[in-house]
């Protein structure tokens, strides 16, 4: 019996890439009470607006929304953006911490999936685009796109 890996994205954060150099990632497990774990595998979790702190030598979450589930009981949390602890080792924790106490830098979550039925937060060390790094990455992917675009119609006017 092998291990079940299904790491397809049920939440993702897709402005910190275009905020942010990420520079790191970790794995990061959740702690999810009731109900929680529910709703993000029917994926009605959001990252957008989260962001991660240390405290007490422990990394939480904050501003993640988890929708409470519809079927729900009375285990169903009633702040669906409380702060929740993430799972990470020691070493990682401090690692981080040091890293986003520099000028710039922030720990910022990525993206939810699951893992052998654990819920999983990627979590990045990113550093602040400016606004001119902003639009460079803007032209670099629409240069892409339209170097895509006329390779396609090029295969086209061959066939």
């Amino acid at each position: 019996m092998g291990k079940k890996h299904d790491d397809k994205p049920l939440a993702q954060n897709k402005k910190a890439s275009h905020d942010y150099f990420i520079e790191e990632t970790y794995e990061a497990g959740i702690v999810l009470t009731g109900t929680e774990i529910k709703s993000v595998r029917n994926g009605k979790a959001n990252i957008n607006d989260a962001f991660a702190t240390v405290r007490n030598g422990e990394m939480f979450i904050h501003n993640m929304h988890i929708s409470p589930f519809e079927q729900g009981n009375r285990h169903n949390p009633t702040d669906p953006t409380r702060a929740r602890k993430l799972l990470l080792h020691k070493q990682q924790i401090t690692k981080l911490l040091g890293q986003s106490k520099q000028e710039g830098y922030a720990i910022v979550p990525l993206k939810i999936y699951t893992r052998n039925g654990y819920a999983k937060l990627l979590v990045g060390l990113g550093k602040g685009k400016k606004q001119y790094d902003k639009r460079e990455s803007a032209a670099k992917k629409d240069a892409q796109r339209d170097i895509q675009r006329a390779l396609r119609e090029k295969q086209k006017v061959a066939r």
